[in-house]
C-alpha cells in the first residue's frame, strides 16, 4: 500500500479548449482537451498508475486485486468504484443537460445516476453557467420550449467567480458556460441527457443527439433549493487551511491551501484523492515521496495513515 500518482484519460469534445494542455500539463497529440478524467474507473476512461510497483496498471485492475479494504469502510455501501473526478475546460458553452437519479439510471441505462459538484478553478470575466430554472414550469412548457428553442429564456443564468461551488443533485438542469475551468467531483457515471445544444453539429457534421423524452422524465422543474451540504467534520487535517465544499452520501470534498508543511491522515474510513490546482506539493508517507504539480492527481488508499504535504499549493481533496 502506497500513495499513487495517476495519469488521466483525456476527452476532446467539440466545446473544449487547450488550457488543460498549456496550463495544467496534460501531454497529448489531441488538438483540444475538453476533459481530463483525473480519478476514473469507468468503461469510458481508466486512470493509469504512474509510480511504484503497480506502475502501468489501470487503477481499476489494482483495486480489483487489492480488494475493498483500500477503498475504506464508507465505500462498502457502493457495488462499484464510487467517484469520478474531472478537470473541464469549457472554451465554448456545454449543452444544457440533466442527469438521472440512481433508480431511473439503473432501470434505463444499466448504470448508476449522477449527482455532482462543481468547483470553479478559474474563469474569464463575465462567465456564467446554467443552474436550474428561474421559476417553476410544467412538463408541457418544458417540452414546448425544447421544441421551439426558447428553453434558455427560463434557465437560471448565474455569474461565476474563482472558488465558487455548485452542488448539482441528479435531476437538476445545468450547463457549464464558456470561459470556465471546473473541477467536477461526481458519482461514477457517464449518463447525460442533452436537451439544448445551440444548434451545433458534431464531428460527423450532423446535429448532436438530444434526449428529450428521458430528460422530461427526470428533470426537476422547480428552481434549485439552496442546499449547502456542509455537515461533514474537518477531521483529517492539522495545521492546514481547509474549506468544506460539499458533503453528501456520495462524496465529501475540501479545498486546501498548503503553505509550508501540512499533516494529514488517510484513515480506514475512506480512500482520498487530491488534485493540485495551483502550485506544487511534496507528499511524504512513510518511505514514499512524490511531487505533485498543478494538474496532477493522487490516489491514497484507505488506511495509508499519516502523511505530509509540503509546498505552496491550492488543491481539492475528495473522499467518501
Amino acid at each position: 500500500m502506497y500513495p499513487m500518482k495517476l495519469q488521466a484519460p483525456l476527452k476532446d469534445y467539440i466545446w473544449g479548449g487547450t488550457k488543460l494542455k498549456t496550463d495544467y500539463g496534460k501531454k497529448t497529440d489531441l488538438e483540444k482537451v475538453s476533459e481530463s478524467w483525473e480519478l476514473a474507473c469507468h468503461k469510458d476512461g481508466m486512470s493509469i498508475i504512474e509510480n511504484g510497483p503497480e506502475a502501468g496498471r489501470t487503477l481499476k485492475s489494482y483495486l480489483d486485486e487489492a480488494g475493498p479494504a483500500v477503498l475504506g469502510e464508507h465505500a462498502k455501501k457502493f457495488p462499484y468504484f464510487p467517484l469520478l473526478i474531472k478537470l473541464i475546460d469549457a472554451k465554448d458553452n456545454l449543452s444544457v443537460q440533466v442527469h438521472p437519479d440512481n433508480d431511473y439510471a439503473m432501470r434505463v441505462e444499466g448504470e448508476y445516476g449522477k449527482t455532482e459538484m462543481w468547483y470553479i478553478v478559474d474563469c474569464e470575466p463575465g462567465a456564467t453557467l446554467i443552474y436550474g430554472f428561474k421559476h417553476a414550469i410544467s412538463k408541457e412548457e418544458f417540452e414546448k420550449r425544447i421544441a421551439d428553442n426558447t428553453l434558455l429564456e427560463v434557465c437560471n443564468q448565474v455569474p461565476v467567480h474563482k472558488g465558487d461551488v455548485f452542488f448539482i443533485a441528479s435531476g437538476t438542469l445545468h450547463a457549464i458556460g464558456k470561459g470556465i475551468i471546473i473541477c467536477e467531483i461526481q458519482q461514477n457515471s457517464n449518463t447525460t441527457y442533452r436537451v439544448y445544444d445551440y444548434g451545433r453539429l458534431g464531428k460527423d457534421g450532423k446535429p448532436r443527439e438530444l434526449h428529450v423524452k428521458k430528460a422530461i422524465d427526470v428533470t426537476n422543474l422547480e428552481p434549485v433549493q439552496k442546499r449547502l451540504h456542509l455537515d461533514a467534520a474537518i477531521d483529517i487535517f492539522a495545521d492546514t487551511e481547509a474549506r468544506l465544499l460539499a458533503s453528501c452520501e456520495y462524496f465529501t470534498v475540501y479545498e486546501l491551501e498548503i503553505d509550508g508543511t501540512s499533516h494529514l491522515t488517510a484513515g480506514e474510513d475512506s480512500f482520498q484523492s487530491f488534485t493540485v490546482l495551483d502550485g506544487s506539493v511534496k507528499l511524504q508517507a512513510g518511505d514514499a515521496e512524490l511531487t505533485f504539480k498543478k494538474g496532477e492527481t493522487s490516489f491514497l488508499p484507505a488506511g495509508l495513515g499519516a502523511y505530509t504535504l509540503t509546498g505552496k499549493a491550492r488543491l481539492v481533496l475528495s473522499k467518501i
